[in-house]
């Protein structure tokens, strides 16, 4: 996951949230034991295909065990998406949520063409996906109770997207970086970050990508969707990666509005997560164990 942009920090609003240090969540006995084993409905993996401007994404379910419905969770990449999080997508698993992960058009083998407006249209498409009745009950979700939970980019699709959608359990942002704000940056910073992040991308260049940013920019900034996601339930995880003012500007608008369902935690680690990632699941699934039933 190359979106590594520490070189936004000096676009980032200097009226960034600043809050107190908080305890690291306790480490959740999903991470730690499996679920005991339900022969009848054991846990399973599903390679899935979603329907998305003409052509079918790739996908992987993650099946927890028992008859379900379960709740589910959404996982999205970033830019291109080196960290997969599937370490999260068993820990989510493993504590009662069923996981999809997928890539977006024109990433990691999926056809198609890679743009960024695209990876909206792409998680709108997994929410169809995932509220189908026939697949709802294949997969055993439960369609009322899904949550879309982004990394870096991904954060930013899963923002945009559940802003959109208004019906989603729940918006988790991991590291996020604000497109909109990435668009801002002088045109010779984002062709070097494109070149930088588009090895697993078809379809595009990064001239390509450094065009849509740019012309985009103010279409793509979140902050425009504090007051769409007032309803829902968001947890802002951030890191010192040099983009938590980013996701701090997003907090503090929802906050100004009157938003307290906003959840807003910073660890000292790298843009990855690379050495906290016990505290990177337990921060989402105790986050998850505290949603409306």
């Amino acid at each position: 996951m190359k979106i590594c942009f520490l070189i936004v920090a000096a676009l980032v609003s200097s009226s960034a949230v600043a809050e107190p240090a908080k305890p690291a969540s306790a480490i959740h006995p999903a991470i730690l034991a499996d679920p005991p084993a339900d022969k009848q409905h054991p846990a399973r993996l599903e390679a899935i295909h979603i329907p998305t401007g003409g052509v079918k994404i790739n996908g992987v379910a993650y099946v927890a065990s028992g008859a379900g419905p379960h709740p589910t969770a959404i996982i999205f990449h970033g830019w291109p998406g080196n960290e997969k999080n599937v370490d999260l997508a068993q820990s989510v698993r493993r504590a009662g949520w069923n996981a999809i992960t997928l890539y977006y058009r024109g990433a990691w083998g999926s056809p198609g063409n890679f743009r960024f407006a695209q990876n909206i249209e792409d998680a709108t498409a997994a929410l169809a996906f995932a509220r189908d009745p026939a697949n709802a009950a294949r997969l055993a979700i439960d369609p009322k109770k899904i949550v879309l939970i982004g990394h870096s980019m991904g954060a930013w699709v899963a923002n945009m997207a559940g802003a959109k959608d208004g019906a989603t359990a729940g918006v988790v942002m991991i590291s996020g970086g604000n497109m909109g704000v990435v668009g801002k940056l002088p045109r010779a910073q984002l062709l070097q970050i494109a070149a930088d992040s588009s090895e697993s991308l078809a379809g595009t260049s990064p001239e390509m990508q450094a065009d849509e940013l740019s012309t985009n920019s103010a279409a793509f900034d979140w902050v425009k969707n504090s007051a769409a996601l007032q309803d829902t339930p968001v947890l802002a995880l951030t890191s010192d990666d040099g983009l938590a003012g980013m996701t701090d500007a997003l907090v503090s608008a929802m906050r100004k509005q009157g938003g307290t369902k906003v959840t807003a935690v910073h660890v000292a680690t790298d843009h990855s997560w690379s050495d906290k990632r016990l505290r990177l699941q337990s921060e989402i699934i105790n986050w998850l164990d505290g949603l409306p039933k």
